[in-house]
């Protein structure tokens, strides 16, 4: 094959990546729009345009309040939200499997989940309010994730291998953390609201909620952003990467903290909601391929279109809702037996 098809093909495969990044686009924009006007209380889409309109310029209201208040203390943020947790969860998740150079890596793999389910769990046991509950899950997320990191520099041997272990064991810790608080919980209200958390859902979600986990989880996705191509640098393998003189303990750890903030950010807020930074990268990478240029933008779409929607599957199945975490299980766990007995063929 000459340099000049070479080339050609690599254009044709570009000029696809983008147009399917386009398509991914257009399509959560299109669940977003979709999911602010269905409901318990549907809203016409007029309705929806001119109050978003009236924002920025002065528009007769010709809606009634309990619309208003539907759409900007509920339905909003609640979208918003799910846009936001899907995209930090399935970048978390492509960032985590590119840079330990393993599949079936998720978000969850140093224990920021389990971490942030004893922080809420804690504050539930404390009494304290949605805004502690969050607080305190975020800061047990972050301080599970230091606190394997600091376990891995302290061991010696391969460090990814360490870092993976470190973090089964912080999370099993943790875990057994939640268990305690859940046997002296109070079996009336506390118990109840723990189990509840730990399902996962966007039900009440608040704008305080979206001003909490806002600033971490964009400094987290701006940094995997811009780092995405070193990514693939990491999936070389840390010998070859070292050869090209990329300080890899370096990178990895900054893919690390990133990965964290954004994955902590989201569980503070939703509970914990698994399979997501499992399934999507993975069909994002059927999709698009393996290059993390183009892998990371599609991750992010791909993650926050399909919350969305399993958010709106969610409040419109039943007549009470599901928690978005059984959902996302109901999916994630078929696929992942079958990466499972895929890989077992290969």
């Amino acid at each position: 094959m000459g340099p000049g098809k070479g080339s050609e093909i690599h254009a044709r495969k570009n000029r696809r990546a983008n147009a399917i990044l386009v398509a991914l686009g257009v399509i959560v924009v299109a669940l977003a729009i979709f999911s602010f006007l269905v409901g318990r209380y549907p809203i016409s889409p007029d309705k929806v345009v001119c109050m978003l309109a009236g924002q920025i310029a002065p528009i007769d209201a010709f809606w009634t309040d309990q619309e208003a208040t539907i759409f900007f203390n509920v339905r909003l943020p609640r979208v918003v939200l799910a846009l936001l947790v899907g995209c930090c969860l399935a970048s978390a998740g492509a960032a985590y499997q590119g840079t330990f150079q393993n599949p079936l890596v998720s978000p969850d793999i140093l224990g920021a989940s389990q971490g942030a389910a004893f922080g809420a769990a804690v504050a539930i046991l404390l009494g304290l309010g949605s805004f502690g509950i969050s607080a305190l899950a975020f800061g047990f997320a972050i301080l599970t994730v230091m606190l394997v990191v600091a376990v891995a520099q302290a061991a010696r041997g391969n460090q990814v291998l360490t870092v993976v272990l470190a973090g089964v064991m912080v999370s099993s810790l943790f875990s057994a953390g939640v268990s305690f608080t859940k046997l002296i919980a109070d079996p009336t209200d506390q118990l109840p609201a723990i189990t509840y958390w730990l399902m996962g859902s966007l039900t009440g979600a608040k704008p305080a909620d979206i001003t909490l986990a806002a600033p971490p989880m964009a400094f987290g996705l701006i940094a995997l952003y811009v780092l995405r191509w070193r990514i693939n640098i990491l999936t070389m393998g840390d010998e070859e990467a070292s050869t090209m003189g990329v300080n890899t303990k370096r990178l990895r750890m900054v893919i690390i903290i990133a990965a964290t903030l954004v994955t902590a950010a989201s569980v503070a807020v939703t509970g914990m909601i698994g399979w997501v930074g499992l399934v999507i990268p993975h069909l994002s990478r059927m999709l698009i391929g393996s290059d993390h240029r183009k892998l990371m933008p599609a991750s992010m779409l791909m993650g926050a279109g399909f919350l969305l929607l399993v958010d709106d599957v969610s409040r419109l199945l039943t007549t009470a809702e599901i928690p978005i975490g059984i959902l996302t299980a109901f999916i994630g766990a078929p696929f992942f037996l079958y990466l499972i007995t895929r890989e077992g063929r290969k």
